[in-house]
């Protein structure tokens, strides 16, 4: 099973906030919701644009490029549940945010 890997120091993330960060070889957004921190995949499905660079409102993502919009709890697409992008598993230790991007 892959480990979990540092990703960023919870406090170089404000609540409201996202940021692109590589986890290993994994570009991955990370985004923190009212304190709760989040991970998934960094690559919209539309046409890959960068979701860690996009407008975060509530748990929710738009996508700088083309405003495709994306549950960062989930990973749904917010019109289409049908289309899913990755999310991984995070967890706070030592003032750091910690993803297994398996």
């Amino acid at each position: 099973m892959p480990e979990f890997e540092r990703a960023i120091a919870v406090s170089d993330l404000a609540p409201g906030q996202g940021r692109e960060v590589l986890v290993g070889t994994r570009p991955v957004a990370i985004f923190n919701v009212g304190g709760v921190f989040y991970a998934i995949s960094n690559t919209c499905l539309h046409r890959g644009g960068p979701l860690g660079q996009g407008f975060l409102e509530g748990q929710a993502v738009s996508c700088p490029w083309h405003n495709w919009t994306w549950d960062v709890t989930t990973g749904e697409n917010v019109v289409n549940s049908e289309l899913k992008i990755a999310c991984y598993e995070t967890r706070i230790e030592d003032g750091q945010v910690l993803v297994r991007a398996s």
